[in-house]
């Protein structure tokens, strides 16, 4: 409809508001829009953050590449919830197709960000500063000094020609605006503000392509060893092996390593700290390219061999059982690793005889190395060291469920199919052993003994139980490259914090017997230092406006080119 308003033109035409409809976007327009909104600035950070509480459950909850001993022992103490957790992936979150899919997502995100903010910081690069504003009294930060002169055309030009020095000697990129009797000149600096910020983000990319890719040629191992064991870097000699995609089986170097002992101090009694465990060491004798050499493994000292990384994550004591059956024959003799439960290493271990028996025995025990009873006759140890060791045993019979071909792990006995014969709800009590000392199985099945591990004539019981070892075998090439760019997200996030984004202008107008000069500066974003940078700037022009045209004072000045003002003047 036609407008009958006249102060409106002929042809305008009044909208109906009711008929004014959105046009479609499209399957394309939609694709559009969502990549404007992925590649945003704001949700890249919002996916950080969202990757950080994400990782927040590998913390919690023991992962099954770093730690598979506590994964087992957490079914062990939750079999109701582990199985909710794990179809989460709480115990692989690192592996987890949600954890995956949000660090994708804030891969692509960074990258659709950056590379648009690259083009423009370049094209601004590559710009001259802004022409001097016509009114610099409208900027908040304006001063405006007024000199007297006779020859004002000439003082006005010779004001902004040591201006212009001034501000490339303060590293200013500098440039002349002159306009009839007005002159000015036009600074900028800071940009490697923002180049740092892209320096910050383009790591933060690093980062991510570096431990995405890395990971696909890392692996880690775990292998628990007894004194006097030795492992073998083979693929058959690992307890568990997590590797990334492309981790071939011929990647293992050819090494093996013997625990020769593991030594632990504990703090002294009267301390504040008494009986706590104040350092461990694991020592190994390394057997490499037919030379052996003894090295050992601490809490934060990882053990370099042929480019693997070694990392003690765990110890115990290890006893020696060995089991005998009604004729006397050995049917198990092995050093167990027995699980602590507690500061004081009060342990848990299992022992499954398949063998030898006239029906296959399971048996649980507890490993008490200084023991000690409770008020309610119940076992306890009450220090980590072998000061009184105790071994209290319970013997099941029947079907341990191994020949069913079921994976089953060698620290969690099934009780299910297996009958109880001694220990609570049994009429027999517990067979407690202390090193050395034999028992006999109930119903005449044989005997069982706790070796004792002393060299002979030994009389300290500190060397009667053998101790084991986890240890935890990494191998991450990337390692090195994630600190590289770790350090230049560092570097470039100090620039982006410290450096100030700024422009400044120095104007001098000539009237008849006067030049007005006139200092303005504006900075993008916060910048509280821009007052003190302004009076400076005029107070430093001042002084090398009234200085001498030769200076006499110096001996040797270094002149700033087609200056005759000294270099560290200008920078004043």
């Amino acid at each position: 409809m036609t407008s009958s308003d006249p102060l409106r033109p002929s042809d305008h035409i009044d909208g109906d508001d009711s008929a004014i409809t959105q046009p479609r976007l499209g399957f394309v327009g939609w694709l559009r829009w969502g990549w404007r909104q992925l590649t945003s600035m704001r949700t890249a950070i919002i996916l950080l953050l969202v990757l950080a509480i994400a990782a927040i459950p590998g913390s919690i909850f023991p992962q099954r590449m770093a730690d598979p001993n506590g994964v087992t022992q957490w079914e062990a103490n939750n079999p109701d919830l582990f199985p909710v957790l794990d179809s989460m992936k709480m115990f692989d979150v690192y592996l987890s197709p949600w954890f995956s899919a949000i660090y994708l997502l804030l891969f692509i995100s960074l990258v659709g960000c950056v590379i648009p903010r690259i083009k423009h910081h370049l094209k601004a690069l590559r710009a001259r500063p802004p022409r001097t504003p016509a009114r610099l009294g409208r900027l908040e930060d304006h001063r405006e000094v007024t000199r007297e002169t006779a020859d004002a055309d000439t003082e006005a030009a010779r004001s902004i020609d040591v201006a212009q020095k001034q501000l490339k000697a303060l590293g200013y990129r500098v440039e002349r605006y002159d306009r009839g009797r007005t002159y000015s000149v036009s600074a900028e600096r800071g940009y490697w503000r923002e180049t740092g910020n892209l320096i910050f983000h383009l790591a933060l990319v690093g980062v991510l392509l570096t431990v995405g890719i890395g990971g696909s040629f890392a692996y880690t191992g775990q292998r628990v060893i007894v004194e006097g064991q030795t492992f073998v870097n083979t693929l058959l000699d690992y307890e568990s092996m997590n590797r990334g995609r492309f981790v071939s089986d011929d990647v293992l170097r050819p090494y093996a390593m013997t625990l020769d002992s593991f030594d632990v101090t504990y703090q002294k009694y009267g301390t504040a700290a008494s009986g706590q465990p104040g350092d461990f060491s694991a020592n190994v004798s390394v057997r490499e390219n037919g030379e052996t050499r003894q090295e050992s493994v601490r809490v934060n000292y990882p053990l370099g061999i042929a480019g693997d990384k070694i990392y003690l994550l765990g110890n115990g004591y290890a006893p020696t059982i060995t089991v005998r059956n009604a004729d006397g024959d050995v049917v198990y003799n092995n050093s167990v690793p027995f699980l602590p439960q507690d500061s004081n290493l009060t342990s848990l271990g299992v022992i499954k005889v398949t063998d030898g028996m006239p029906e296959q025995l399971g048996i649980a025990a507890f490993f008490y190395p200084s023991a000690a009873k409770l008020d309610s006759g119940a076992f306890t140890s009450a220090h980590g060291d072998l000061l009184s060791p105790l071994l209290t045993v319970d013997v099941y019979e029947g079907d341990l469920g191994i020949d069913e071909g079921t994976p089953r792990s060698v620290y969690v006995l099934d009780t299910e199919k297996l009958t109880k014969l001694t220990g609570r709800t049994t009429d027999v009590d517990s067979i407690e052993l202390v090193p050395g000392e034999t028992a006999d199985l109930p119903n005449g099945l044989g005997t069982i003994t706790f070796e004792d591990e002393s060299p002979v004539g030994a009389t300290d019981s500190r060397e009667s139980v053998k101790r084991f070892a986890s240890l935890q075998i990494h191998r991450d090439d990337s390692a090195v490259w994630v600190l590289v760019f770790a350090l230049l997200a560092l570097t470039g996030l100090m620039l982006a914090l410290f450096v100030p984004r700024r422009r400044m202008w120095v104007k001098a107008t000539s009237s008849d017997s006067a030049v007005n000069l006139e200092y303005a500066g504006l900075a993008r974003g916060e910048d509280p230092t821009l007052a003190a940078a302004v009076d400076n700037l005029v107070a430093g022009h001042a002084r090398l406006l009234d200085a001498p045209r030769t200076s006499t004072t110096r001996s040797a000045p270094e002149p700033v080119e087609g200056s005759d003002l000294p270099d560290e003047d200008l920078r004043k």
